[in-house]
Parts: C-alpha cells; sequence; structure tokens
C-alpha cells in the first residue's frame, strides 16, 4: 500500500522550489494536479425529468452532478448513462425498454445541444475528450447499463453506436437475452450459463463498432466468458474489490487478474456498501440507534474508497485501474458526496503518494487508453469485412 512520504511530495510538487510539511502544502500540490490532469468519471445515472427546457442541467438542482458542481468540482468528462431496468423478456418488455432507452439518448443530446452548446459537448473518442476540455467546456460521454434495450435485434447495437453510446454492459440486476446477472448469486439460479448465443453475437458486434464492453452486472462466469470472446480490451464501469467488500457487485480476484490479462480496466466505485458494506451497515445502524455514539460508526469516505485503488494497483498494476462516482444512482461517499468534492479523491492519493502522471492514469488516462485500444481493433475488424 502506498504511504504518504515527504520526499515523494516533494518530488510531485510543481509549486514550491523548497520542501514544506504542512498540510496546506499537500492541498495545494493537489490542487495543482486536479487542475492539470483530466478527470473523468465513468458513471452517472440520470432522470430525464431533469433535461427539460425548464429545469436542466445548467441549474444548480439537487442531483449529485450538474454543470456547476462539475465546475466546483473540477471534474472535467462524466459519462451519462442510459440505464433501463430489467423488465420480462417479451415483445412488450422490449418495446418498452428501447422507448426508455430512446428517451435517454435523446435528453442527453438535448443537454448538449440545446441547453448548453457553450458548456458541454458530447464525446466518442480520447481526441473529443482532451480537444472539448482544452476548449474550455466539459466533456459529456455515454454508457449504456444493461443490453436489455437490444431485444432480439443485433442492427440496435449500431443504433445505440450512432447515437453516442461508448460502453454497454450485457446485464443489470437480473438475467436477460445476453446473460446472466450478478443477482444469480442470491439464489444460484441461472438460465444461461453466462453469456447466451445471442449475446455473443452481441460481443461480436460491440468488437466491430468500437464500443466498450463493461463487465459491471453480469454475473462472474459471463464476465470471465466474455472476457475469453472479446477481441478488445473491456472495462468494469463501476465496480470495486470483492477482497475488500464481498457484495456481488463487485470482482473478485479471479475476474480482476483476468481483467488485467485482457488489457482492460476496472473504475473503482464510491458506492459505500461496494466500498465497505460491513462499515456502511453499522453507521445505518448508529443512524437508527440513538444509543450508538456516531464517532464509533463512522461513514464510509473517500480514504475508503481509495484503499480500494490501492488495493487494486498492488494486484493488477496502476494500467488497469480508473475511477467513477455513480452519482444519481446510489453512489457518493463521505468526502465525494457529489461532482462539487471531486477534488478530495485527488487530494487522498496525493496524500498516498501518487504522483501527477499516476493521478492522471486513474482519472482518466486508463479508460481513454481502453477506448482508444478498442476503436483500434474495430477498424481493424472491419478492414477485413
Amino acid at each position: 500500500m502506498k504511504t504518504t512520504q515527504l520526499f515523494t511530495i516533494c518530488a510531485i510538487s510543481l509549486i514550491w522550489a523548497g520542501c514544506q510539511t504542512t498540510s496546506e502544502t499537500i492541498e495545494d500540490v493537489a490542487r495543482t494536479i486536479h487542475e492539470q490532469v483530466i478527470t473523468l468519471d465513468t458513471h452517472v445515472d440520470i432522470n430525464t425529468a431533469n433535461f427539460t427546457a425548464d429545469r436542466n442541467y445548467t441549474q444548480d438542482l439537487p442531483t449529485q452532478v450538474t454543470i456547476p458542481k462539475m465546475i466546483e468540482g473540477g471534474l472535467d468528462v462524466a459519462w451519462l448513462i442510459v440505464y433501463t431496468g430489467q423488465g420480462e423478456l417479451t415483445s412488450q418488455g422490449y418495446a418498452d425498454a428501447y422507448a426508455n432507452a430512446i428517451d435517454k439518448f435523446d435528453a442527453i443530446h438535448r443537454l448538449a445541444e440545446e441547453y448548453a452548446p457553450d458548456q458541454v459537448a458530447i464525446a466518442t473518442t480520447s481526441d473529443d475528450v482532451r480537444s472539448i476540455v482544452a476548449e474550455g467546456k466539459l466533456a459529456i460521454m455515454i454508457g449504456i447499463e444493461n443490453g436489455y434495450p437490444v431485444a432480439t435485434n443485433i442492427e440496435r447495437v449500431e443504433e445505440f453506436y450512432n447515437r453516442g453510446g461508448r460502453y454497454m454492459s450485457l446485464s443489470h440486476n437480473g438475467h436477460n437475452q445476453l446473460s446472466d446477472s450478478n443477482t444469480g448469486e442470491r439464489d444460484g439460479v441461472y438460465i444461461h450459463g453466462g453469456v447466451s448465443e445471442f449475446g455473443k453475437e452481441v460481443i461480436e458486434e460491440m468488437n466491430r463498432l468500437g464500443m466498450m464492453i463493461d463487465l459491471s452486472h453480469p454475473s462472474k462466469e459471463a464476465n470471465l466468458q466474455t472476457m475469453s470472446l472479446s477481441k478488445a480490451p473491456v472495462i468494469a464501469s463501476h465496480s470495486s474489490a470483492r477482497a475488500l467488500s464481498d457484495v456481488s457487485r463487485n470482482m473478485d480476484d479471479e475476474q480482476l487478474l483476468a481483467l488485467k490479462e485482457n488489457g482492460g480496466v476496472i473504475q473503482t466505485v464510491a458506492f459505500r456498501s461496494y466500498v465497505d458494506v460491513e462499515k456502511h451497515l453499522a453507521w445505518r445502524e448508529a443512524q437508527n440507534d440513538s444509543t450508538i455514539s456516531p464517532e464509533s460508526a463512522p461513514p464510509v469516505n473517500v480514504s475508503d474508497l481509495v484503499d480500494h485503488i490501492d488495493y487494486l494497483v498492488d494486484l493488477i498494476g496502476i494500467e488497469h485501474v480508473g475511477i467513477s462516482s455513480d452519482f444519481d444512482g446510489g453512489g457518493g461517499v463521505d468526502g465525494w458526496m457529489d461532482a462539487s468534492e471531486t477534488y478530495n479523491v485527488t487530494l487522498e492519493l496525493v496524500k498516498r503518494g501518487y504522483s501527477q502522471e499516476e493521478i492522471e492514469q486513474l482519472w482518466s488516462g486508463n479508460l481513454l487508453r481502453v477506448l482508444d485500444e478498442v476503436q483500434a481493433v474495430a477498424a481493424q475488424l472491419q478492414m477485413e469485412e
């Protein structure tokens, strides 16, 4: 595990010649680094009621992410999520899922193209991200949580890609037509034994198009099969280390080592129970029991989140680790409860001794590297058609 060391802080400092030891000095170093690196959060949920002419992210809404909060916290890139809850595998279920997905795609495009074109722009490549940020704008990217809206129509994968989607998970909480879900751990019931035959076709099509495959909700077996089948690196857009918090949504060491072999990246998520399920349950109990001292049951915090980053870096290497929040979808830890507090993550990384180069990798470099590699694989596959 990394520790804060005086010589490390001196080495990474960009703003003072002498070596000082005050917390203010460490904060200054962190602030400078935070301003210079591109910060990217791979998972922010949305409610389309907040994407109208009268109510949208240009305003300081009570949501965890808005344009003002991103600016205040120095968050440069937000992946807004086309999320669809799992429903019945019927014609009506598929129709409803598709309508929900299109509603969210359209909402995100309205924000960028109608409500805030001077403040944000949609990015679909790493070059887009860098040019948008260089212009002084915020970058918006689009992820798809749950392949359920694809229904049984392979052409929809390309449709979603053309609408700006650059990653998609095969499933969410509940098995679907593409793969089993992590929720199978609750009762031991699975319907595919991993990825379905149609799911394998979808993986192949995502590789062909240049859409990243997200492992954050499917079952362990589905994830291992996906990594074996994919011709390109994959991501886990919002998951943490199961060794530190034993919940089905986190990845165990076997999956993590396979992810390393695949060349992918896990975006460590600031979701309290995924960071420390026991600590979170103790805190919740203390909130409802006046006999428990709040000091004895503190909330899950940024330091706990970075413990996961340390663990992942030690296990699979820093080039395979990133950061995500799951804001407006249940995410948030003490110290990073909304986008306005994003700097606090960088501060904790500096305290642990991470360099500016390493912090850049964690915040955006690794994820954008995977996106580049996925798109390069797609270009090669399309040339071979």
